[in-house]
This record gives C-alpha cells, sequence and structure tokens, in this order.
C-alpha cells in the first residue's frame, strides 16, 4: 500500500459535487488516511504550485486555488500514484474516460475539479505540505 495526496477544488466544492466524488474514489478502492476543508491564501497556492511558477497558467491556477474553499486528503491504495492519476482521468474532462472524476464532474481544463499527486516524490512533498504526520491515520501492523 502507498499514499497519494488529492486536492478537490474549489469549483467541485463550489458546486456541491465533493461528496460524489470522495463516494467514487472510496468507490474505486481508496481509503482515506487524511481530510480537512480549507481555504488556500495566495501565499500557500503560490507555494504549493510553485513548480509551474513559469508557466503561462501559473496565475490563472493561483487564483482559481483561492477562490473558495478546497478538501485536500490523503488516499491509500495499491500503487496509490498511478491508480489515483487513472481514476481522476484526463486534465480536459473532454479527453478523460468514462467513469473518471473529471469526465463526470469537471467544468472545464482548467476547473478539472480534484488534483492528483504526479510522483511518489510529489505525493510524499504534497502530503506533508497539508498534514503532519499526527494527523495522518496509519495502520497498526
Amino acid at each position: 500500500m502507498s499514499q497519494t495526496l488529492a486536492i478537490i477544488k474549489p469549483d467541485a466544492t463550489g458546486n456541491g459535487k465533493a461528496g460524489k466524488i470522495l463516494a467514487l474514489l472510496e468507490e474505486k478502492g481508496f481509503t482515506v488516511k487524511a481530510l480537512r476543508m480549507t481555504r488556500l491564501s495566495e501565499a500557500q497556492a503560490g507555494e504549493f504550485y510553485a513548480v509551474h511558477a513559469e508557466r503561462p497558467f501559473y496565475g490563472e491556477l493561483v487564483e482559481f486555488m483561492t477562490s473558495g474553499p478546497c478538501i485536500p486528503m490523503v488516499l491509500e491504495a495499491d500503487d496509490a500514484v498511478p491508480a489515483l492519476r487513472d481514476a481522476i482521468g484526463a486534465t480536459d474532462p473532454a479527453e478523460a474516460a468514462d467513469g473518471t472524476v473529471r469526465k463526470l464532474y469537471a467544468e472545464s481544463k482548467g476547473r478539472n475539479a480534484i488534483h492528483a499527486s504526479d510522483s511518489d516524490e510529489n505525493a510524499a512533498r504534497e502530503i506533508a505540505f497539508f498534514f503532519s504526520e499526527s494527523d495522518r491515520i496509519t495502520t497498526a501492523g
């Protein structure tokens, strides 16, 4: 089992889709290990997405991620990073596979309902950005 980070973005929290997205992820075999609702400041969103700072969409992304509450969560599953990437679908909902989060709930490429870590290394960094070790549920064994 491994862990990854997902963030239900402000578009999905704002239009009442967060519960459906969470239910779909659980149906696809993910276990929630940490979850909170928060509203990112411009500084927090800028730091979290700093990897994209030189890209043309960076300013719009930071503005969008600070536009309303979001729900970061730690998810656990076998091969969690690729499994979550498969479950959420392509960034552009028009290109996302049927049954994926983005096909079902994203409004557009820019308002795409959910973020998912893209590697195990980024998952570890992103999880630590939102959650301390004591925030996360661990399984004894």
